[in-house]
């Protein structure tokens, strides 16, 4: 499967929590609803996947967890705040570099219109 098919497979099962049940609730319960939605649709799927970081000569096994990966091609970050900041964007382009991967998705549920609270984030390595 390549990494559009999932992104948008992603995004479906997304609208569809966000529609159901609606903004408002910890980011933990979009996440572990996202993940339930994607294994039942037969897609891989790894929760909280440590992220390990390489500094110099030291090796940190688990410098940050993704909050999703799938099909080991795309990184998903749930979040439940006000609006998505230029960290957001910047932190999950760190663990796409760490992860060696190209493409994420930041979905802020905490949104009327979940549309308004999606971005794309490409690694351009």
């Amino acid at each position: 499967m390549i990494e559009e098919e999932i992104i948008k497979i992603v995004l479906d099962e997304a609208f569809y929590i966000h529609k159901t049940i609606g903004p408002g609730m910890l980011e933990k319960v979009y996440q572990t609803c996202l993940a339930y939605r994607l294994r039942k649709r037969g897609i891989f799927v790894e929760e909280e996947k440590p992220v390990p970081v390489v500094f110099e000569e030291i090796k940190m096994e688990c410098g940050y967890r993704a909050d999703i990966v799938v099909e080991s091609k795309v990184i998903v970050e749930t979040k439940s705040i006000d609006a998505i900041a230029d960290i957001h964007t910047a932190q999950i382009l760190t663990h796409l570099r760490f992860l060696n991967l190209r493409h994420g998705l930041l979905l802020n549920f905490n949104v009327v219109l979940l549309k308004n609270g999606i971005k794309r984030v490409l690694n351009g390595f």
